[in-house]
């Protein structure tokens, strides 16, 4: 089950600094995790989770295996990218093929770096590409609905639901706000997410600030904050140039360097959390001596499909997980002391797997 995120940006707003110092960070990663470059702007990399270091320690695992996200590069963008200006078709498609949205928003004043409009205004940016993003929606419902209404009133029973969803959109795409606060029951969830809306990806701001204010932020970074958190979106305050350094350098240089400029952690572990959150997404756990590895899933999931994401036929042969909680795996040192304490669970079919779980699956084929 892979997920993906699509890292957009005005014209030097560090968009592709922090690409490359994802798939820096990634390649470095390589030397204990598995890695490949899918195309040369997509770069998957581990999710940091400190959780999965203590399983393995506890399970004598050979191999820890963190599970991951994939970031792409999207084409940059310019005015009238809806219309198709500059490489507009090209991002347009790459932005539908993604499950979420990591909009690079620059937040600091730099007079060696323009600015595409001659000032930094991070709202104004914001609103630049989500506009960009509605336009397109826009022409693109229009164009679809016209042709469904005709589909509908000839007796096309399984349109009208979707016809029902784009005439909501459209509502809000006119009034300049975009399809993602489109209110959506969840039986309804699958057909809206077919209708391809760009405007309904949720959408991660990474505020990219001066080295001094990597820790805290800074005045632009907390206009992006508040926006973020009036529309239920996630935000997050990173370096590029501090991140672009430190991920070419060695583990034991890059505690030092992070310490020395106020950082506990690189600001890219919380760009890849915050897309983690953001996709809904949590972790269970398998531990053995052969490997440690996290599994991603997106809240919700019941047993036989969390298997499922491991193999299709420990989904197909399901017949019970066996279920320990992380804090009672950890407190009781492993397996055996788990079940020894009766903190062990057989769960059936219908138990929803939360984050944290560690399981071992029973099948049959």
């Amino acid at each position: 089950m892979g997920f993906r995120m699509g890292i957009v940006g005005l014209p030097n707003v560090g968009k592709s600094t922090l690409f490359n110092a994802l798939t820096q960070t990634a390649a470095a990663q390589a030397a204990n995790y598995p890695f490949c470059t899918i195309e040369p702007n997509v770069g998957d990399v581990a999710v940091p989770d400190e959780r999965l270091d203590k399983l393995a320690l506890i399970g004598k695992s050979a191999q820890v295996l963190p599970t991951r996200l994939t970031f792409v590069d999207i084409a940059g963008l310019v005015r009238g990218a809806s219309r198709g200006e500059g490489l507009g078709n090209q991002f347009l498609a790459n932005i539908r093929e993604v499950d979420a949205i990591a909009h690079v928003v620059r937040c600091f004043e730099d007079g060696d770096v323009t600015h595409v409009d001659g000032k930094i205004d991070p709202i104004a940016d914001i609103e630049t590409i989500e506009t960009e993003l509605m336009l397109a929606d826009l022409d693109s419902l229009e164009k679809r609905a016209t042709a469904l209404e005709k589909k509908v009133k000839g007796g096309d029973k399984e349109g009208k639901l979707s016809l029902d969803l784009m005439n909501r959109a459209l509502v809000l795409l006119r009034e300049g706000k975009p399809a993602r606060l489109v209110e959506v029951a969840d039986d309804e969830e699958k057909a809206f997410r077919m209708l391809g809306l760009l405007s309904a990806k949720p959408v991660l701001y990474v505020c990219n600030v001066e080295e001094e204010s990597a820790d805290q932020g800074n005045a632009f970074s907390q206009q992006v904050m508040e926006r973020a958190e009036a529309e239920g979106a996630q935000a997050v305050v990173v370096s590029a140039k501090i991140e672009s350094e430190i991920a070419v350098m060695p583990e034991e240089e890059r505690r030092d360097y992070l310490e020395a400029v106020g950082l506990s952690e690189p600001g890219l572990n919380r760009v890849i959390r915050a897309g983690y959150r953001l996709l809904g997404l949590v972790t269970y756990f398998t531990v053995g001596p052969k490997e440690a590895r996290a599994w991603t899933i997106t809240a919700g999931t019941r047993a036989p499909q969390a298997a499922g994401v491991i193999h299709t036929d420990f989904e197909k042969g399901f017949i019970r997980a066996e279920t320990i909680a992380y804090d009672d795996y950890v407190a009781l040192n492993g397996e055996s002391g788990a079940r020894e304490a009766g903190k062990l669970r057989l769960e059936g079919k219908e138990y929803v797997v939360k984050d944290g779980d560690v399981l071992h699956f029973r099948f049959n084929l």
